[in-house]
C-alpha cells in the first residue's frame, strides 16, 4: 500500500510517501493511523489529533472509519480549506 502524506503531516514524519505492508488487521484509515504511530515519534507527532487529519482512500475523501479493503494508495492530510 502506497501511503501519501501532506502539509505538516510531511514536515513531522520526514517522509512525503512510501510504501508499506500493515497487518492484516488494519482495515481502516483510523487503524492504520494507529498502526503508523508506533513507527516513531514522528508518526506519533503527526497524529497526535485525530480530528485534524482527512483520508482519501484510492484518490476518493472518506472517513477515518471507512474500510480500506484493498487499497493500493491512501493519502493523510489536514483539512482543506479554499478562498
Amino acid at each position: 500500500m502506497r501511503v501519501l502524506y501532506f502539509a505538516w503531516l510531511r514536515e513531522k514524519i520526514g517522509l512525503g510517501e512510501e510504501v508499506l505492508a500493515p497487518p492484516p488487521d488494519v482495515t481502516t484509515p483510523r487503524a492504520l493511523i494507529a498502526w503508523l504511530r508506533q513507527r516513531g515519534s514522528g508518526y506519533v507527532a503527526a497524529f497526535a489529533s485525530e480530528d485534524l487529519i482527512r483520508a482519501a482512500v484510492d484518490q476518493e475523501f472518506c472517513s477515518l472509519d471507512a474500510p480500506l479493503g484493498a487499497a493500493a494508495e491512501i493519502a493523510f492530510f489536514p483539512p482543506v480549506t479554499g478562498g
